[in-house]
């Protein structure tokens, strides 16, 4: 299967006829046909811990309830060093694509190298806080209370120890896609998937006792001598599948586009081009550190205000909607991805009003991803969340938070696709003032009033959330149009088409 992926383009100068596509093909359909293979794949990440959710409802009754409350606050910690990772895969992708744009081969390995390496040093830090911090995390900083806060901790000691497997992740599937390949990261994805699957079964209910059909793989776990891990065992079983699907995405890059290796003579850290790197990187990091600690702070206020030691509903029914919004924000950065790569290479390539219509032109497929969404959500909302979850209690505050948060995910959407279109042009200071301004001077100060001062219920916490997703796409798109964003090159006299 790999031979014949790799074999259709060589090098990364044999990727001249994707960036020939990008720089001037019909812009609406290239961008459709390269960013709805980014999109899929985005969501496919998410399906990752939504295959963790499904198996763990699974288990007998009385350990439901906790774990899928750990793991919906484990997820929010874990994926702020995914977001770390991901602001310096996007400001990879960024050089890389401009490099691309402007024919400028060395400059792409150059960037791609010294990036990785930056990508390494920080699944080292991530490590030793994982297993360092995982329980002051979850007690002190969180306030998660009793069978949460101890499966959380075991749970979260492995997830971000192991999270270099999703940093790396990124980093390589972020370079492919600069450099125009979209489809190949998707499908080695959906082989991780299948993995995790097949793991989690194999780890979660270990020999036995699991329900029907899950207890498939039973007698295998026991002739293997695999213990029954419960929560502990998802964990690990999504970190192998990462692992295992990380090597045949490395093995394409580097057969096919040549960018897995250093240039010659530049194997040591260059650190003027990792400060390049950082400087767009930082900004990104931040930003979606900000929008992982917005959705923590809503956590902590629910488990605070909400909850007891020995009712811990609202906890369960937010790890139970945590899945959808993730899956509106991945899918977004899928196509804020695909905005990134079409604003940098034509950028690079001095073609700034098509640029700019990248922009515009991938943020209306991501409004129709999420309107398909949003009515899934309102009709099929109950269904969906009772395939994790069949308890009412915790069933019925999740589905009080969607129907209030679930129509703002346009909003949410077009902000982050806007952003990351201008992050193509190297503007991240630009967007993290934005999302400064939204969740730190409006959102945080928002909520925090609204449930410690006015004392409102879980309804108005939710609409107070909605209603900042609602203010931060206005103001995207308000900057977008106003703020000059884009680098005041010429455009050529007669741009191409599209």
């Amino acid at each position: 299967m790999f031979g014949a992926i790799v074999h259709d383009e060589a090098t990364t100068s044999g990727g001249a006829g994707r960036t020939e596509r990008i720089l001037r093909g019909a812009l609406a359909w290239e961008i459709a046909r390269f960013g709805a293979p980014l999109a899929l794949g985005m969501a496919l990440q998410t399906t990752f811990n939504l295959v963790d959710a499904y198996i763990l409802g699974q288990m007998p009754r009385d350990e439901v309830g906790p774990a899928l409350g750990a793991l919906g606050i484990c997820d929010q910690i874990a994926a702020l060093g995914t977001i770390v990772s991901y602001g310096i895969s996007t400001a990879a992708g960024a050089v890389v694509a401009q490099r691309q744009g402007a024919s400028d081969h060395r400059g792409v390995k150059r960037a791609t190298w010294q990036s990785t390496l930056l990508v390494v040093a920080l699944g080292a830090v991530f490590a030793v806080l994982g297993l360092a911090f995982a329980g002051p995390i979850m007690r002190g900083l969180i306030g998660a209370k009793g069978e949460v806060a101890v499966l959380g901790t075991s749970y979260l000691r492995v997830s971000v120890t192991g999270s270099f497997t999703m940093f790396f992740l990124l980093q390589l599937t972020a370079i492919q896609r600069a450099l125009g390949s979209a489809k190949t990261p998707a499908s080695l994805l959906v082989l991780g998937n299948v993995i995790n699957v097949f793991l989690a079964l194999l780890f979660v209910f270990g020999p036995g006792p699991a329900p029907s059909p899950f207890d498939a793989l039973t007698g295998l776990a026991s002739s293997l001598h695999i213990p029954r891990m419960g929560m502990l065992g998802a964990a690990w079983a999504t970190v192998i599948a990462r692992l295992v699907v990380l090597i045949p995405i490395a093995w394409v890059g580097v057969r096919r586009f040549r960018v897995g290796l250093p240039p010659r003579g530049e194997v040591r850290p260059d650190l003027g081009e990792m400060r390049r790197v950082l400087r767009i990187a930082w900004p990104t990091s931040a930003q979606f550190v900000l929008r992982i600690g917005a959705g923590l702070l809503v956590n902590s206020l629910v488990a605070r205000y909400f909850t007891t030691a020995t009712d811990q509903t609202a906890t369960t029914a937010m790890g139970l909607v945590f899945r959808l919004d993730t899956m509106a924000v991945f899918v977004a950065m899928g196509w804020g991805s695909a905005a990134q790569t079409f604003v940098g290479q034509n950028l690079g390539a001095k073609l700034l009003a098509r640029a700019r219509r990248s922009g515009w032109l991938t943020a209306g497929y991501d409004a129709i991803n999420n309107l398909l969404l949003v009515l899934l959500v309102l009709f099929a909302g109950e269904r969906l969340l009772r395939l994790f979850d069949n308890d009412d209690a915790p069933v019925g505050i999740a589905m009080l938070y969607l129907v209030n948060v679930a129509p703002s995910y346009l909003g949410l959407g077009l902000g982050v696709v806007l952003g990351n279109a201008m992050a193509g042009a190297g503007a991240t200071r630009t967007t993290l003032a934005v999302d400064a301004i939204v969740l730190l001077g409006i959102q945080t100060p928002l909520c925090v009033l609204a449930v410690a001062t006015f004392h409102a219920d879980l309804a108005g916490l939710f609409r107070c959330v909605a209603a900042t997703s609602w203010l931060g796409g206005a103001l995207y798109a308000l900057v977008y149009v106003r703020v000059p964003w884009l680098s005041r090159t010429p455009e050529p006299t007669a741009p191409p088409p599209g």
